[in-house]
């Protein structure tokens, strides 16, 4: 076991997989020398090489169309996008071409690659260095998505990525780097695509939640213990395919379901969770599908009091969970 915050998991994981599998490489912009802007990838470059650790243009477009290549002869690539709000010029060959490879060859041909998304407010990026786009891609069959809010679930959900047969958008919160440290084994871990965990026990409501915002929730649920509402939060870790045994399981439980996440809420992705929940689980709602999401503008403020008042944060999802506790 080690004591590692997310960023050392990360690069912990792409480190054993490395060794593990001489197909696997890495490819993005300053991945290599630099060891990446948020130092992801730091000491790879030195200990494999630079044909395992390659420094691209700055092309999106490259990046995601020479790691579909690579991976549909035979590598497993690592894809690094910047930052998730740089991936637009890439969005072609991901939704057109990688996501449909599989199906468009009948089966011949797997894209086994990961596109690795720093995404996120909450660290003074602005608009171009902020953006939490992990819509856009939830609704593009053929991809799997993955955002995990913890140090172990990052690593086991990395490698567990990596290995699968077809690609992974693999989204990481810049603010959740290096917020908290826990153990993190050494090692093979089990990592399962599609799985949410239980974070914390409740009756009164369940909080729905992924990367950031699941730190956010546990640290509400603490608030709320003390007004005597117990929450119970639950970490999707996997947006597609999505858990909804787990999800279903604790609505029954608690009969109230408040959806958070961080992106705009119109035609965010607790759309999609909301309105399952409300199909799926309506026989045992005793109150309103709630969401509670960041405010529908452009994107994230630079100014810091601005930024505040875009991001959430535990005193705006102890309101949202009172106010539906009430119910």
């Amino acid at each position: 076991m080690a004591e590692l915050n997310i960023l050392e998991a990360i690069r912990s994981a792409m480190d054993e997989e490395m060794e593990r599998d001489e197909r696997v490489m890495l490819m993005g912009e300053d991945v290599g020398r630099k060891g990446g802007v948020f130092g992801a990838t730091d000491g790879l470059w030195a200990k494999y090489g630079d044909k395992r650790v390659l420094d691209t243009p700055l092309s999106e477009g490259l990046i995601a169309g020479a790691a579909a290549g690579a991976a549909i002869y035979g590598l497993r690539p690592i894809a690094e996008m910047q930052f998730a709000d740089f991936v637009y010029p890439a969005f072609n060959q991901i939704v057109s071409e990688i996501s449909r490879m599989r199906y468009r060859s009948n089966g011949t041909f797997g894209v086994p690659m990961v596109i690795r998304m720093p995404y996120g407010g909450g660290v003074h990026g602005a608009l171009y260095h902020s953006q939490s786009n992990e819509a856009y891609f939830t609704s593009t069959v053929g991809l799997k998505i993955v955002a995990p809010g913890t140090p172990a679930d990052a690593k086991a959900l990395l490698k567990a990525s990596i290995r699968d047969p077809d690609p992974v958008l693999f989204f990481e919160h810049k603010k959740t780097y290096r917020l908290f440290k826990e153990e993190v084994p050494d090692g093979e871990v089990d990592g399962v695509i599609g799985k949410a965990a239980v974070a914390r026990e409740g009756k009164d409501l369940s909080i729905f939640c992924y990367g950031y915002m699941r730190f956010c929730a546990l640290e509400a649920a603490d608030s709320l213990a003390a007004d005597g509402i117990e929450a119970e939060v639950v970490d999707l870790r996997t947006l597609r395919p999505l858990d909804m045994e787990t999800v279903l399981a604790s609505v029954a439980k608690t009969g109230k379901a408040l959806v958070v996440h961080e992106a705009n809420r119109f035609g965010g992705f607790g759309a999609e969770v909301a309105a399952a929940i409300a199909e799926q689980g309506f026989d045992h709602l005793d109150g309103p599908v709630t969401r509670l999401a960041g405010p529908d503008v452009p994107g994230v403020p630079y100014h810091h009091n601005l930024e505040e008042w875009f991001m959430l944060s535990p005193a705006k999802i102890v309101e949202a969970a009172r106010a539906l506790a009430a119910y």
